[in-house]
């Protein structure tokens, strides 16, 4: 537990995750706070973007909100940015759900669908939903807190995920972790800088899952300290 009060924003864009990430945020100490008011964002010690649901239907939501702006400039702060499952897709340049949708593009890249085959000719099935494990890459690029989101998290740890859409980032080195769904290997994680951002849920990932909430809390610690 920190010792600290320590103000973490959830963003409330009407989608989302939000009592489950905060409920873990609260599990490790935290001060977890659900809005989407631009100064509570501002000045948080850092930011959590969840989300479920579909691509642009986020993204409209975002625009209307006038949120755009507000995460862009918090993450120039440097100050610890998160993205969980849906929130980590938004980031990206663009995603081909339904049609292609312009995202927030802070990390180059594309949202794309399972293919209804594998390379082998299996059929996927889709959404990918229920437990599967994360693969640490060697190739890292380090960030401000790269050492932090997956300390003491073992190599191929399972996480829970639910999702028919990955990201596929045109620089590899922001891949953290890749995952193997049914033959076709995929990023599950990135790490750029301030961003941390995963494909799975770490809230709903039981004791493991919630060591990533945890080693957020710490970070945030040391650096008040």
């Amino acid at each position: 537990m920190v010792s600290k009060k320590i103000n973490v924003a959830i963003i409330d864009y009407k989608m989302g995750n939000m009592f489950s990430v905060q409920s873990a945020c609260n599990y490790v100490g935290l001060n977890p706070i659900i809005t989407n008011d631009k100064h509570q964002i501002l000045n948080s010690d850092a930011v959590i973007l969840p989300g479920v649901g579909a691509f642009a239907e986020a993204m409209h939501h975002i625009k209307e909100l006038n949120l755009t702006s507000v995460i862009k400039k918090f993450i120039e702060t440097n100050k610890p940015f998160v993205g969980v499952c849906l929130g980590m897709q938004l980031l990206f340049t663009e995603s081909e759900e339904f049609s292609n949708t312009k995202g927030l593009n802070l990390i180059p890249g594309k949202i794309k669908k399972f293919c209804k085959q594998n390379p082998n000719g299996k059929k996927i099935k889709t959404p990918q939903i229920g437990w599967n494990q994360i693969s640490k890459t060697t190739e890292t690029q380090k960030g401000t807190w790269a050492q932090y989101p997956l300390n003491d998290i073992q190599n191929k740890e399972y996480m829970y995920f639910v999702h028919s859409f990955y990201a596929d980032p045109e620089n590899e080195n922001v891949i953290l972790t890749k995952t193997n769904y049914e033959g076709i290997e995929y990023c599950s994680s990135i790490i750029y800088k301030n961003i941390f951002a995963c494909q799975f849920h770490p809230e709903k990932s039981a004791r493991e899952g919630l060591k990533i909430y945890k080693n957020l809390a710490t970070s945030l610690e040391n650096q008040t300290n």
